[in-house]
């Protein structure tokens, strides 16, 4: 692989330009099966190219990957589209993860579930990231997921090497408490760029642990309280996977469960009422509640929906316009009673 800073034009980080969105579309759901032995159809290629071309046409310049996603298809869809506008790549950012091992996918079908971040395996799993995507750098390379068997010095020297060698221009984390962040960091000498949570109005543990200590409501938590902040006083951007909540408060199908059919219900009505006040899609009310976070949370949106895709894009806008009292009614009510 050649240093990509010579060869290839790098796109400006340019999130904060009009017209842009602060969103980040997620390709998770492109490229079909997640096992290695079903080929991409020329279906599932087209499907994934409606999504980017609705995503590019409504501001997101971010596409979200992983080696571990439809096995490595998601990442040949998101190449082959990119291939098809030289442009686009001067437009668009990338960033793929590795470290997650799941059997017929990206481990053989005998071996079990599991993570791994030995030096040669992380680069290796980029490399072969790179091949699929068709590019010789991505704007940031996350571990996936920690490995309790992993060296912190060979991982952060093989980091290293990928961040000097020009594969990609930041290294990132996802899935990784704060102190476990600080350890690879002071394992490295390249600054970590992002760190990406599992983070929505339904999952709140980090925002929950902020007002939960000395509380009862936190006796069984183990999360920590200051991950958002400490995370933005680094200089270390917040990405949330799993914004949209897998759309139960949007029009998601209900849960087959009637007890969680009976507690979703006031947040989903509140949801609908806040965008009647706000004049603002559904979508837009659920990630702005994330994004009028002082530590500008950057959701990561998957869908293949075109509709969805545009609708989402309301939440910058809303973010700025959704009042305090409006946000702590969303909270409340998702909690299911008020805040201490």
């Amino acid at each position: 692989m050649s240093d990509s800073s010579t060869s290839v034009p790098q796109p400006s980080d340019s999130r904060d330009d009009p017209g842009l969105t602060r969103l980040i579309y997620g390709a998770m759901p492109l490229g079909g099966s997640w096992s290695a032995d079903d080929p991409l159809t020329e279906e599932q290629e087209e499907v994934g190219f409606a999504a980017l071309d609705a995503a590019e046409e409504a501001g997101y310049r971010d596409l979200d990957l992983a080696d571990i996603y439809a096995a490595g298809k998601s990442e040949t869809v998101v190449g082959r589209w990119l291939a098809q506008d030289p442009q686009r790549r001067q437009r668009m950012q990338v960033q793929t993860k590795a470290g997650i091992r799941i059997p017929g996918g990206t481990a053989a079908g005998d071996a079990p579930m599991h993570y791994r971040l030995d030096g040669a395996t992380v680069r290796g799993s980029l490399e072969k990231s790179l091949t699929r995507l068709g590019l010789e750098s991505v704007e940031r390379f996350f571990i996936h997921r920690w490995d309790p068997l992993a060296d912190l010095d060979e991982l952060g020297a093989a980091l290293d090497a990928i961040v000097d060698e020009g594969l990609a221009r930041r290294v990132a984390v996802s899935n990784m408490p704060w102190d476990r962040l600080q350890l690879l960091q002071q394992a490295m000498n390249s600054p970590l760029g992002a760190a990406q949570v599992q983070l929505s109005l339904d999952h709140r543990d980090l925002i929950e642990a902020q007002i939960l200590w000395n509380h009862a409501e936190g006796r069984t938590t183990v999360q920590d309280g200051t991950f958002l902040e400490r995370c933005a006083r680094a200089g270390i951007e917040v990405q949330a996977w799993g914004s949209m909540a897998q759309g139960i408060f949007t029009g998601a199908p209900a849960p087959s469960s009637t007890d969680e059919v009976r507690n979703l219900q006031p947040t989903i009505e509140l949801v609908r009422q806040l965008a009647q006040e706000l004049d603002c899609s559904r979508e837009a009310v659920v990630l702005a509640w994330l994004m009028r976070l002082p530590q500008r949370i950057r959701p990561v949106i998957g869908t293949t929906s075109s509709d969805r895709i545009r609708a989402c894009v309301q939440a910058d806008a809303v973010a700025s316009n959704m009042t305090h009292e409006q946000w702590y009614r969303l909270w409340n009510v998702a909690r299911g009673h008020d805040v201490p």
